[in-house]
């Protein structure tokens, strides 16, 4: 697979971690407020995780940026009054 392939599927696996933050806030609407420390916790580490496997393993790093914005967009989620119940 060349370098430009390989890179726009990237891409696009992290494009869909926002549908998949949503789809997941939606279907666990009445959890995002008492999980929102997990959530937090959850993106935190992943996040330091993230960088620290920048610089050894590029799909373990790009898996845990996908898991920090899932988890951030159930934080965010959590606040907004209109999407919790």
């Amino acid at each position: 697979m060349s370098q430009t392939i390989q890179i726009l599927l990237v891409i696009l696996i992290l494009i869909l971690a926002f549908p998949a933050g949503y789809l997941l806030a939606w279907l666990c609407k009445d959890e995002l407020v008492q999980g929102r420390k997990w959530f937090k916790l959850l993106a935190l580490i992943s996040t330091i995780l993230a960088v620290i496997f920048l610089f050894f393993n590029l799909t373990i790093s790009f898996t845990l940026v996908f898991i920090s914005i899932v988890s951030l967009i159930s934080v965010a989620k959590s606040k907004d009054r209109k999407w919790v119940k």
